[in-house]
Order: C-alpha cells, then sequence, then structure tokens
C-alpha cells in the first residue's frame, strides 16, 4: 500500500494496482497521467472522485448519469479509444465530470466529454463523443431533482472536490 497526501481528501492510502493510467493526461492536465478512482460504494454511488497521484492537489469529480439520463449514449470514433487496449461493453466504464459550484442548481455536467476507463487495462481517456446533441455545459440539477437523486448526491457530496 501507498500513501499520498492530497488536497481535498487529505492523507489517503491505495494500492498501486488500483492505478489507472490517462497516457495523454487530461485535457488541460496533460502532466498528471496516474488517477485513482474513489468512492465509498461505487455499486451504490453516483458520484466519485478522479483523484491524481502526480498531484495530490489536482481531482475530479466525476458522475455516473446513466441512472439519471438512461438514453445517454456518447458515438465516439474508434481511433478515440483505441489506445485504451481491447475493448468489450462489460470492460468500460463511462463516467462524466460533473462541476459542483458554490449554488448547487447550478451544477452541470459534461455530456460531450466522458472519461472512459478500460477496467481490464487500468487505461483511461478523456474523449469526444461526436454526438452534436451532447452539450459542455448540461445542468443537471432538475433531473437530480426529478430523478430523486439528490439526496444521495447530497450524502455523496461530503468533499467538495
Amino acid at each position: 500500500m501507498n500513501k499520498m497526501t492530497t488536497r481535498h481528501f487529505g492523507e489517503i492510502e491505495y494500492d498501486p494496482a488500483n492505478t489507472i493510467v490517462f497516457p495523454q493526461g487530461i485535457p488541460g492536465f496533460h502532466d498528471n497521467k496516474n488517477f485513482l478512482l474513489m468512492s465509498e460504494d461505487p455499486d451504490e454511488d453516483m458520484l466519485f472522485w478522479l483523484q491524481s497521484l502526480d498531484d495530490g492537489d489536482v481531482a475530479f469529480t466525476l458522475m455516473n448519469v446513466y441512472s439519471i439520463l438512461p438514453d445517454y449514449d456518447p458515438q465516439v470514433d474508434q481511433e478515440e479509444i483505441e489506445e485504451l487496449g481491447a475493448l468489450s461493453d462489460s470492460s468500460l466504464d463511462i463516467y462524466n465530470i460533473v462541476t459542483i459550484p458554490e449554488y448547487t442548481r447550478h451544477m452541470r455536467v459534461n455530456l460531450k466529454a466522458p472519461v472512459v476507463i478500460n477496467r481490464d487495462t487500468g487505461l483511461g481517456k478523456q474523449v469526444i463523443c461526436t454526438n452534436e446533441e451532447y452539450p459542455i455545459r448540461f445542468m443537471i440539477f432538475e433531473e437530480l431533482e426529478r430523478a430523486g437523486k439528490l439526496l444521495a448526491m447530497e450524502k455523496n457530496a461530503g468533499s467538495d472536490a
């Protein structure tokens, strides 16, 4: 087990075998290539944190939008995800970066550029989907309200990551 001090979570302990490598980094954070996907309960939670292992100050809040937007279907050019290794639907996890401002009614999620993780290879990439209908800033608060998911969100958003 390794230890690291992070801005949002204090000192964390993690197994290096759980590292997710983003060979190109995340756009705007190209020097951050090694990440840890964190959640209290991965089977139940909607919010996750992608904590950089290269810089303890860098963490992204991720959301699994499928429980709120079950028809979300990002289309991606095959070349975009080839570097993730052999792909199957069961090995891929798709998350979206969410911004939770102080006024939570302005919470938004990036549907245009999902984060794709291949669990089998431990590789990840933020990709641009070709769907024209998906915006970079999708206001998600009302969808969460409609789906009755706000209480779960508030429970999981205890950190302001």
